[in-house]
């Protein structure tokens, strides 16, 4: 971990270096001199340092945080994309980051998919209306980055996330995980289901539902995967997950209503195939229609989500000042508010910073003992084959 550590900080050093373009500032310590006060600078280190401001940052320790607050005031609104208020608690982090740097968001396309995001950016590109960063599944995040339309940044608190859970040049990284669950209105479901074989049964008939599609929706191909480990697949092999959507599909069961918080609240949905932390926020959000919260015993699959600054952001500052406040203590312990594991937990609790309120109000943590996880090269390769087969097997 120290090479690691080591080599990460002579990247940004280089880089740095090659932005500025001043070889005596960065032997001068940049890295360090964003604690220093102006005086200690020399007047080369002065010009240095206004053109630093000049340009965005890469890295949030090369940057003062107040000159990045500063700056972002400036700017005044942060364009977020696809967050639902009630997704993983973003309400509650959107109107925070607002209240804390009087910065105005607005969230294009709440309901939106990891690849209606990646387009945004696209089709987007030079116009004032484009998301300034995103929050989209890995294999989407993978694919974004090698097309060019991430910026890296790292923020201060990168080297407490898991190495897993981002990527090391710092086009993305793993912000929350959850684990796909069943959601069911208890109003209309008397028997809840709890594992994936039983959602076959003939008393489910035209009543479960998929967030999204998994042709466009990370949380879909999430589901296809843990389909997959309940029925003899694995993350390498997810074909039985499909299989099983088609069965699914056959006996009457599976409905192309696609789940969102107003089929939920309207009873549209009587049963969600979703993240359990959007599971357990309806249960909070729709008091009426009394749903309930299963982990399937037989496939529990986790996943994690990923941010990214779009690379021809309109607020490039404020871009990488939500970044910051993300991955800040308060940002992480707000994901954890709305049930989804943030990427920092272990950082967290290792430091005893949770509060005691939060942590009680969590799942038990019994059921994700048996979660299992895929890597970047078997997530890729699932989205392929899903993209491949489920056209036809299943349908749009």
């Amino acid at each position: 971990m120290e090479d690691f550590q080591e080599q990460e900080y002579e990247f940004l050093r280089r880089l740095e270096e090659e932005r500025i373009g001043r070889r005596t500032l960065v032997k001068r310590g940049l890295a360090a001199g964003a604690g220093l006060t102006v005086l200690s600078l020399s007047p080369a280190a002065l010009a240095a340092r206004k053109q630093a401001l000049a340009d965005p940052p890469i890295a949030g320790r090369l940057v003062k945080l107040s000159d990045m607050v500063k700056e972002a005031k400036k700017e005044g609104t942060l364009n977020a994309i696809a967050l639902p208020r009630d997704w993983a608690n973003y309400g509650e982090m959107m109107d925070t980051f607002t209240k804390k740097y009087g910065i105005k968001i607005t969230d294009d396309n709440p309901d939106g998919s990891s690849a209606q995001e990646n387009q945004a950016i696209r089709s987007l590109k030079g116009d004032s209306r484009a998301p300034d960063a995103v929050d989209v599944g890995v294999s989407f995040a993978i694919a974004g980055a090698n097309e060019g339309l991430y910026a890296k940044y790292f923020p201060t608190t990168y080297k407490t996330i898991p190495r897993a859970m981002k990527d090391t040049r710092g086009f993305w990284m793993g912000d929350y995980w959850g684990a796909i669950s069943i959601g069911y209105n208890q109003g209309l479901v008397s028997n809840p289901p709890k594992t994936w074989k039983d959602l076959l049964k003939p008393e489910y008939k035209g009543k479960v539902a998929l967030n999204g599609s998994p042709l466009t929706s990370n949380s879909a191909v999430s589901g296809v995967i843990a389909a997959a480990l309940g029925n003899g697949g694995s993350a390498s092999n997810v074909q039985p997950g499909i299989d099983f959507f088609a069965q699914l599909k056959k006996v009457g069961n599976f409905i192309p209503v696609q789940t969102t918080p107003q089929t939920v609240a309207s009873g549209q949905t009587p049963i969600s195939i979703d993240w359990d932390y959007n599971n357990f926020a309806y249960v909070k959000g729709f008091p009426s229609a009394r749903w309930g919260v299963s982990i399937p015993s037989d496939g529990v699959y986790g996943g994690y989500y990923a941010q990214a600054v779009n690379a021809t952001a309109p607020h490039p500052w404020t871009a990488p000042l939500w970044q910051e406040f993300l991955y800040s203590d308060q940002g992480q312990v707000i994901w954890l508010k709305g049930a989804a594991h943030p990427a920092r937990f272990n950082d967290l609790a290792a430091r005893k910073v949770i509060p005691a309120a939060v942590t009680k109000a969590l799942p038990a943590a019994a059921i994700y003992s048996k979660v299992q996880f895929a890597s970047i090269g078997q997530q890729t390769k699932a989205k392929a084959l899903i993209a491949t087969q489920w056209p036809t097997a299943v349908g749009a």
